[in-house]
């Protein structure tokens, strides 16, 4: 599976922005896909991710502000992220694995497939 990010750019405190996350080469509709994100000088982090089944799970950081979503169609899974903060500020990853269980998707180490990266950046 190949991902492709993006969406990202430069806004101010509290706008909004949208990621996309492209895949190709498979079809997404039976995997877990999820949204990481690293900030300048830090370990990258989980943000959220959406099941098969589009349950979702959040990272208590971007709880309330970030929605994760999917279309399968377009074999593109999104991230609405809302109320952006300066701390929002990094780089946005997607990932994926065709092994995942629903319990270790915060987890960076159980993901065999990444893409490239969209960097957001806000601005106080």
């Amino acid at each position: 599976v190949q991902l492709q990010a993006s969406g990202g750019g430069l806004v101010q405190a509290g706008d909004s922005l949208r990621l996309s996350c492209t895949a190709s080469g498979r079809p997404i509709n039976n995997y877990h896909m999820s949204w990481f994100r690293q900030a300048p000088g830090k370990e990258r982090e989980f943000v959220s991710a959406i099941t098969r089944s589009r349950s979702t799970v959040y990272a208590d950081s971007v709880k309330g502000r970030f929605t994760i979503s999917r279309d399968n169609a377009k074999n593109t899974v999104y991230l609405q992220m809302n109320s952006l903060k300066p701390e929002d500020t990094a780089v946005y990853y997607c990932a994926t694995s065709a092994q995942l269980i629903i319990s270790s998707l915060p987890l960076e180490n159980q993901y065999h497939y990444w893409g490239q990266g969209t960097l957001v950046t806000v601005s106080s």
